[in-house]
């Protein structure tokens, strides 16, 4: 989750630096004071779209900086470990620096990386849930994944079964359709085969051949160098004047001496060996000239016959494995063609096996996604009627088609009315914005145990509500927060009393230059401002009023509701 994060020359934003708890962080202060803007700078760190028009006035870059602990989040360690970034202390910096012409560079533990490397990893570390947010919900898959994820154990294994038998069916649908198109093209492609089998076959290609007759070639190819160079070679060794002639009198010589002094016998017997081994050396070069057949007949044949190989590698694979191989596919393939009719009807009856087996699984998961559709679609009713929607329906309209793909045959819609005596219709079409974004947050309170991303945050999604349906979306994302960690900017007290840390951010004015503070508020400050918040009066009632308030709320978060 998130640590930390550090702002510099990000618009007011000038150097700042706040610090993050588990649980629920709040953001208030005054219209205009830079709430949005820190979040601005959060999505920008996370990868989103760089801008000049961030920069403060009089600088020549900005950077912002989130910390987050990942000694828990496995799926990022793994995205991290696949990048070649190491990580230190289970801790994660992320960096974004954007320079006045607007050239912005990314980077994962002062590794400069992607930008869309930096949103994959953000993408499972953070949740950003702001007013226009719940445009997720209109997605054509949003529905599918809901279901699946609250019922993923039941739900995952009807999943599996079926998708074990999807593959049968493409991979029957596969080889039935290679079948037909074999059979529309019978008499050419047997003649093909036929051409390409006799081919190869006249060749009588042997595995290792092609290394022998290379080498053989070299040695043809330079003969008259190599008949040249032995001829040189014995030449030095066994002429008259030559090394083995000089050997041979010097042995002799040394030979007299020895009869004097024993000591020299050991030379004499190197010398004596060394004279062996050039006679040996003499004796095989003279059977190699001997023995040289160097013809031009056999070169030409060499080289013909590495041209063949060469040619077949070109065509059919690259080596001389390959061709042979290709020669099995190839017979394999024209006895095939010659039953082309049977393999045909044994490949249709295949496939209709698997349509069958497929078809009963996918209703099998329809049922299964079904009776968790109506579940969950009754938890998130719940939440909506919480949510100043009283009389409204949600729910999830699951039809099955003669479609198959990777997650079924199911086509899923999520169904709303707002109030009472009126249809359910397709969500998009009936409900507000607002009613979008307080449908979004109750989604979230159910679907939050089961959420995976540590941190989620909301952007000013409370503009509009007041009253009792503010308390209820106090409690929701206080609820969200006892599962994970939580950032929320709010301009309700009923929200930031719920808070776990309060920040609050104002402006300042100072040497004619407009900055934004954070300031992390104690126990008698947090009443202070939901004082402010609540009546911008200061008066003894107005802070009873708070006092109640926040001591109210932090008894409620002792129950069951907040863990």
């Amino acid at each position: 989750m998130l640590q930390s994060l550090h702002v510099h020359n990000f618009a007011l934003l000038e150097d700042v630096r706040v610090d993050f708890l588990p649980g629920f962080n709040v953001f208030t202060g005054e219209t205009g004071a830079g709430k949005s803007i820190l979040i601005d700078a959060f999505g920008l760190v996370l990868g989103g779209r760089a801008s000049v028009n961030y920069l403060r006035s009089g600088c020549d870059s900005f950077w912002v900086q989130a910390v987050f602990d990942i000694s828990d989040a496995v799926a990022v360690k793994e995205l991290l470990e696949e990048q070649g970034i190491e990580t230190e202390d289970e801790l994660l910096f992320i960096r974004r620096q954007v320079n006045a012409a607007g050239k912005s560079r990314a980077y994962l533990n002062s590794m400069q990386v992607p930008v869309a490397v930096v949103k994959k990893v953000a993408g499972l570390l953070v949740d950003i849930h702001g007013q226009h947010e719940y445009q997720a919900l209109l997605q054509a898959d949003a529905p599918r994944k809901l279901i699946d994820s609250f019922g993923s154990r039941e739900i995952g294994t009807a999943l599996d079964a079926y998708q074990s038998i999807y593959k049968e069916y493409l991979q029957a649908e596969k080889s039935l359709s290679e079948l037909q198109n074999d059979s529309m093209q019978q008499e050419l492609l047997l003649d093909r085969y036929e051409w390409e089998i006799k081919e190869i076959s006249r060749a009588s290609l042997l595995p290792d051949e092609e290394t022998a007759l290379e080498e053989e070639a070299r040695v043809l190819q330079n003969s008259e160098k190599i008949i040249s160079s032995v001829s040189a070679a014995h030449g030095l060794l066994g002429d008259d004047d030559a090394v083995l002639n000089l050997l041979a009198r010097a042995k002799n010589s040394l030979q007299v001496a020895c009869r004097y002094d024993g000591k020299l016998d050991a030379v004499f017997e190197r010398l004596d060996s060394a004279w062996i081994n050039i006679d040996d050396c003499c004796q095989a070069l003279a059977e190699y000239l001997d023995d040289s057949n160097f013809n031009g007949d056999r070169a030409a044949e060499v080289q013909e016959r590495l041209d063949l190989i060469y040619r077949l590698q070109k065509k059919y694979g690259g080596s001389t494995q390959a061709v042979l191989e290709y020669l099995q596919q190839a017979e394999e393939k024209y006895n095939e063609l010659q039953n082309i009719a049977a393999a045909v009807e044994k490949a249709e009856k295949k496939l209709r096996e698997c349509k069958n087996r497929l078809a009963v699984a996918a209703g099998k998961l329809s049922a299964v996604r079904r009776t968790y559709a109506d579940k969950l679609a009754q938890l998130i009713t719940s939440h909506i009627h919480d949510l100043a929607m009283p009389e409204g329906k949600f729910l999830f309209d699951i039809q099955q088609n003669d479609k198959f793909t990777i997650y079924g045959c199911d086509e899923i819609r999520i169904m709303f009315s707002a109030n009472a005596g009126e249809p359910v219709n397709v969500l998009e079409k009936v409900a507000s914005g607002g009613e979008l974004s307080r449908i979004a947050l109750a989604v979230k309170t159910v679907m939050r145990k089961m959420n995976e991303i540590p941190t989620m945050v909301f952007d000013e999604i409370d503009t509009g509500v007041g009253g009792v349906t503010a308390r209820r979306m106090a409690e929701k994302i206080a609820a969200i927060s006892a599962q994970g960690q939580v950032l929320c900017i709010t301009h309700l007290p009923q929200i930031a009393a719920f808070a776990d840390r309060h920040i609050y951010i104002q402006k300042q004015s100072e040497n004619g230059r407009t900055a934004t503070e954070l300031t992390v508020l104690e126990q008698q400050q947090r009443i202070n401002e939901l004082m402010r918040m609540a009546s911008g009066s200061s008066g003894k009632a107005a802070y009873d009023s708070a006092a109640e308030l926040f001591a109210e709320v932090q008894e409620l978060k002792k129950t069951e509701l907040f863990k």
